[in-house]
């Protein structure tokens, strides 16, 4: 733990307890949302389906690469993951991404893959705004993942017909606001 690190925080102003909780509650709903979307992704079959798996493949990448970022910044700041897996995954800062009821319904996993990005839009958006002009570090963490969450949230809307979003698919490159905290 980065003693100094965690001291400049909280003098600052922010609750840096609350502050890993969310960051915590974050790291799982990535890496559960990883999960989930591997599950997802196998069911985008057939004419419709198979143009939306590459997006989903991206987002379910990305949101692994989300997680591996939170983790260092949890333990920066004298937080931890539980040791229990179930425990992890029941305290996700977001509803599961189940797959549907009808697996063939390609509309239903798309409405399950952009409530998840937009439940990941406001936790970071939360997480920028407790963070802001205080926090540097994880402000520009969660602002990273922030601007990748809208993409991914934008491109599953277009699929859903609420109108174009100008964001384009990524092409052999993962993360490019997040990379910089993977090294």
């Amino acid at each position: 733990m980065a003693k100094v690190t965690r001291e400049v925080v909280e003098r600052s102003g922010v609750n840096v307890d609350q502050l890993v909780e969310m960051l915590v509650k974050n790291a799982s709903a990535e890496l559960t949302t990883y999960y989930y979307y591997t599950i997802l992704r196998f069911n985008l079959i057939g004419l419709e389906g198979e143009g939306i798996k590459e997006i989903a493949e991206t987002a379910r990448i990305e949101d692994r690469n989300h997680f591996e970022a939170l983790v260092p910044r949890i333990y920066e700041l004298d937080g931890k993951l539980p040791r229990n897996m179930n425990q992890f995954h029941d305290l996700s800062g977001c509803p599961p991404a189940y797959l549907p009821d009808d697996p063939t319904d390609v509309k239903a996993i798309l409405n399950v893959l952009v409530e998840a990005e937009r439940c990941a839009v406001r936790a970071y958006t939360q997480i920028c705004n407790m963070t802001a002009g205080k926090d540097h570090r994880t402000y520009d963490l969660a602002l990273a993942i922030l601007n990748e969450e809208i993409e991914h949230e934008s491109w599953f809307s277009e699929f859903l017909g609420e109108g174009p979003s100008g964001h384009f698919l990524r092409r052999g490159e993962t993360s490019p606001f997040v990379s910089k905290f993977l090294r």
